[in-house]
């Protein structure tokens, strides 16, 4: 009898792990929704994850910490890629900025401090006004001409029409949002707690379940 109840416990605890199993997959309309078309990503056998995102976004300046975290343990097949996202001429600027600073190879190193300009010190004017950006950034040691001569050239301007155009492609609505692999769109937005905070955790749960099922997709183990 005793074991009989002991496979019966037994049997019920593996149904109740299974099942909260099942519902830590991501839903999709609910945690994600598909690419379509699915859109050809630029990493080979690595599976690609863009990050759409503004400098001017509160919520891509909140996502910055965990995104970090996240980045240090990233599996090795994957390739994450930021995207300035536009979705009219006023974020053209900041855009053009990320790409002339990507340009110069010095993004790494004002990256943050692009965020906390806008978002903590309230400087408004580098988000519309280049000359205000080349300003601050000569603060920070950059040369301002270098920098105005690389946000006006061609290739500049070429990236940022791409990123624009991205952006309308894979039907991105709003910053932040992630594309995994060409097929899925998700954001922060998508996992929320009962009191319509962000869940930071379940999102990148989300993000690394997408990455699973593209290795997948891919013909991956």
């Amino acid at each position: 009898m005793r074991s009989i109840r002991r496979l019966g416990c037994l049997a019920a605890l593996l149904a109740l792990l299974a099942a909260g199993s099942n519902a830590a997959q991501p839903v999709i309309g609910r945690d994600y929704k598909l690419v379509d078309p699915p859109r050809p990503t630029d990493s080979g056998k690595k599976v690609e994850v863009l990050e759409f995102f503004w400098y001017g976004c509160i919520h891509c300046y909140h996502l910055e910490p965990p995104l970090k975290a996240w980045l240090k343990h990233k599996p090795a097949d994957v390739e994450f890629r930021p995207v300035p996202a536009v979705f009219d001429s006023s974020w053209l600027p900041l855009t053009r900025t990320f790409y002339a600073l990507e340009a110069m190879g010095i993004v790494a190193a004002h990256h943050d401090a692009i965020y906390e300009a806008i978002h903590r010190e309230n400087r408004r004017a580098i988000v519309t006004d280049p000359r205000a950006m080349a300003d601050w950034l000569g603060g920070r040691g950059v040369d301002k001409q270098k920098f105005l001569d690389t946000y006006n050239s061609f290739a500049v301007n070429s990236r940022a029409q791409r990123a624009a155009d991205i952006t309308n492609r894979y039907n991105v609505s709003g910053t932040p949002a992630m594309v995994v692999n060409g097929k899925y769109l998700t954001g922060p937005s998508m996992t929320l707690n009962p009191d319509n905070s962000i869940n930071y955790e379940r999102f990148f749960q989300v993000i690394d379940q997408l990455i699973a099922q593209s290795r997948k997709d891919l013909g991956g183990k």
